[in-house]
């Protein structure tokens, strides 16, 4: 989506953006990246540090009903203004907590700048760049300002961008609330404010969203008591997700029998050659670098043995539910023919449910969701991106627990890369999409 094609209905703020940024880089500040090897909810200290700080945050505005769970969920209530007897659907907003690990720096150290085009230097001590050439999208923001890393880590605009949005609109909401002094229906002033009659608002920040999902599944769903949600989890402006994958996870465990080379004709059986055979019955042309769309695929992405035992680690991914479901089948029935041309070896396959897409939770009575979101874009000026999600958010796990959770953009690129970074005008487009669908 070229940016010339956004013509906003509202006057943009670089007041509201500039308040946008320092929120975020005080969020992103802070290290909290998930760890796939720890066993414990949340995986890593950081996701405290910054649910806490949120937690103050909240209490400080206004907000009800603030706690912490002993998983490090946080969620909070924003009470209806709406006059009495006067019922509308609570509306809920979910965004994690933790960063993902892609072996760069944990210490996220980012910065604004003017950007006037070409590449960017991201860091002249290590000479890491930004290249126009290899990111032809950074040239739809000459003239924008911009967030970017050093270079060193990803940004963290996923999620902290949704955060920040969340956070930002609920606290000048609350704030609004407040100066109504009881008037319901009053308009707030500053920007962005928009203020009128709301229903019940609740918020959730989870932790460990970037390894399965993991935090969203500790959540008391008693304190997030809402009709529908919404996540704000991908990418650039204009981005509207109502669909994700169907995501699975499988393990091949090969257990072998040892043997010293004096005496191993016969006797050794190799773990590894075994593992080795059954992927490269897999089909290549489904593999994560051979499809696109609403294309599935499995991807072997790890492997570790030795002489005695190896493990595969293969992710299961398809739009489709009768497809998502086949790629298992066909995992087991090659297990088994593994195992049978290989009878001195112990062969075993594990699959678990990730997460779900959550098209399939759509139903007549919540679509009401999508058509919210949509209009909000409608009057923002925004055209809209549809998206069949190549992956999952935490809406996919809510919308399996009975509510529906489309998603939609931070205004960032290339998340899970060095090379992320977020225009702030876009930044603010996100933001004033929350404050739309607060209104109810």
């Amino acid at each position: 989506m070229s940016t010339t094609t956004f013509t906003p209905t509202y006057a943009p703020d670089t007041a509201l953006q500039e308040a946008l940024a320092a929120r975020f880089l005080r969020y992103s500040a802070i290290s909290s990246q998930s760890d796939a090897s720890a066993t414990a909810v949340p995986t890593s200290e950081g996701q405290w540090e910054l649910a806490r700080l949120l937690e103050a945050e909240l209490r400080e505005a206004g907000a009800q009903e603030v706690h912490l769970s002993d998983t490090c969920v946080l969620t909070a209530r924003i009470p209806s203004t709406l006059p009495s007897g006067i019922e509308a659907p609570a509306i809920g907003f979910c965004t994690h907590l933790d960063t993902v690990d892609v072996n760069l720096s944990p210490e996220v150290h980012a910065r604004i700048i003017d950007y006037r085009g070409g590449d960017i230097y991201l860091n002249p001590e290590l000479d890491i760049w930004l290249r126009e050439a290899e990111h032809p999208e950074i040239t739809r923001y000459t003239g924008q300002r911009i967030i970017v890393t050093d270079g060193t880590s990803v940004l963290g605009a996923d999620d902290k961008a949704g955060v920040a949005s969340v956070m930002e609109a609920a606290v000048r909401l609350l704030a609004a609330d407040a100066d109504a002094t009881g008037q319901v229906g009053r308009a707030a002033q500053g920007a962005g404010a928009g203020t009128s009659a709301h229903p019940d608002i609740y918020l959730s920040f989870v932790p460990d969203e970037e390894i399965g999902l993991l935090g969203v599944r500790t959540m008391d769903l008693a304190r997030f008591p809402v009709d529908y949600a919404y996540t704000l989890d991908c990418c650039e402006l204009g981005e509207l997700v109502e669909a994700t994958f169907n995501a699975g996870h499988a393990r091949l465990h090969v257990e072998g029998v040892t043997a010293h080379p004096m005496n191993s004709k016969g006797n050794l059986v190799n773990p590894i050659l075994v593992a080795h055979d059954f992927i490269a019955q897999l089909d290549r042309a489904q593999t994560p670098e051979h499809t696109e769309g609403r294309e599935g695929y499995l991807w072997v992405n790890s492997i570790d043995g030795n002489q005695a035992t190896t493990t595969v680690d293969i992710s299961i991914r398809d739009h489709d539910r009768a497809g998502y479901d086949s790629k298992k089948a066909f995992l087991r029935d090659l297990a088994e023919r593994t195992a049978e041309t290989n009878p001195r070896a112990s062969v075993r396959l594990d699959i678990s449910d990730i997460y779900s897409n959550l098209e399939d939770a759509k139903t007549n009575a919540n679509a009401v969701a999508s058509e919210r979101l949509r209009a909000a874009f409608t009057r923002l000026g925004i055209v809209p991106i549809n998206l069949a999600m190549r992956g999952g958010t935490d809406g996919s796990y809510l919308s399996t627990q009975g509510i529906y959770t489309p998603n939609f953009f931070t205004g960032a690129h290339n998340f899970h890369s060095n090379c992320e970074f977020l225009p702030l005008p876009a930044f603010e487009a996100s933001y004033r999409v929350v404050r739309e669908l607060m209104a109810g």
